[in-house]
This record gives structure tokens, sequence and C-alpha cells, in this order.
């Protein structure tokens, strides 16, 4: 049984580099025998985290469907831009609701998640990552070390959709497959 893959960029802009680094992601990860779902954050719109309106309205529902989105798959890809050197706030945002979900739906628990980033600049926007990497293990999310930094990510994909720098291309490629073989070793939920 193919593992499932859910593969989330963390911008909504249009022509955004991370988007190309997801579906670049979604591209090798099907090739390597995964079942993928890509989602777009714009399709799950959410306040501010807010602990009185979690009070008095309970977790949105957008929130609990990407809550329960991640426990339906084994394993999640996040491209994530970079803001001021950490987290932009959609992507924090909506992990930070998904932790607020009810914790029967199990979320995080036993989510293997592996990382990339897409930028203009030379370090390819892995400074975040760290921050990311470090609110994921806070809520139990398993994270993969390989992580894809594509820099100068104006001009890295070609035609196919796939990094052009052969680099960046295995860098990519190693992160999808670290992702893969921790489900398959029974690291995660596969």
């Amino acid at each position: 049984m193919p593992a499932k893959i859910l593969i989330m960029p963390g911008s909504v802009r249009t022509g955004s580099y991370n988007v190309s680094l997801a579906q670049a992601a979604n591209k090798v990860l099907a090739e390597m025998g995964a079942e993928t779902t890509m989602i777009s954050l714009g399709d799950y719109p959410l306040p501010l985290v807010d602990e009185d309106l979690k009070k008095d309205k309970g977790v949105p529902d957008n929130a609990i469907k990407l809550a329960r989105l991640f426990a339906a798959h084994d394993g999640l890809f996040i491209a994530s831009p970079e803001y001021n050197s950490s987290i932009p706030p959609l992507v924090k945002n909506a992990l930070d609701w998904v932790s607020l979900a009810p914790k029967d739906i199990k979320a995080y628990s036993g989510l293997t998640v592996a990382l990339g980033a897409a930028s203009n600049g030379a370090l390819g926007g892995i400074r975040g990552l760290y921050h990311l990497r470090s609110v994921l293990m806070n809520v139990g999310a398993q994270i993969v070390t390989e992580q894809a930094g594509i820099s100068r990510a104006a001009t890295a994909f070609g035609e196919d959709g796939l990094p052009t720098d052969e680099r960046q291309r295995t860098l990519l490629e190693k992160t999808c497959r670290s992702l893969l073989d921790h489900l398959v070793e029974g690291r995660g939920r596969a």
C-alpha cells in the first residue's frame, strides 16, 4: 500500500516559488510511488489564533478539516517561504490551529514531516525551516533531517517543474526519499 503524503505550500501568493516547490515535491513523491494530495491554505481560511475566540466559538471548522487531513495522511511535505528568517504567519497560524483541534483527531501523532523552502535569496529560505522544525517537534510530529532549499527560485524550475540545478534537484529527491523511507521503517503511520 503506497504511503499517503499531504503536500502543503506555505504561500497562497500568485506565482509563489513555494507552490512551485510543492508541485515539484508532488511530482517526485508520486514518481517514488507515494499517493499524494496537494492542498492550498487559501482553501482553508482561518482567523488568527485567539484563545477567547476558541473559548466562545470553538476551533474553526477549517482548522478541524486541516487536522483531519493531517491525520488521514502518513506524511506531510511543507514548502514554506521564509519571512525575516522565520516562519510565515500563514503557516504558523495554520499549524497552531491544527494543534488546538480535538485531541481524538491525532493530527500530529505519528505524522512524519519533510521540509522545503524556495527563495530568490542565496540560502533558498532554509533559515526559516529551523523555526518550523522546532514548532513541529513541539506538537509531536517527526521531522526528517534532510531538507530541500531552492535558491534563486525565480529561475530554478525547468519546464518539467523540477529544479534545473542538479544539486538542488538531488536535495529535493533525497528529502522526498527520506520521508518515504521513514514511513517504510515504521517511524510514521504507514
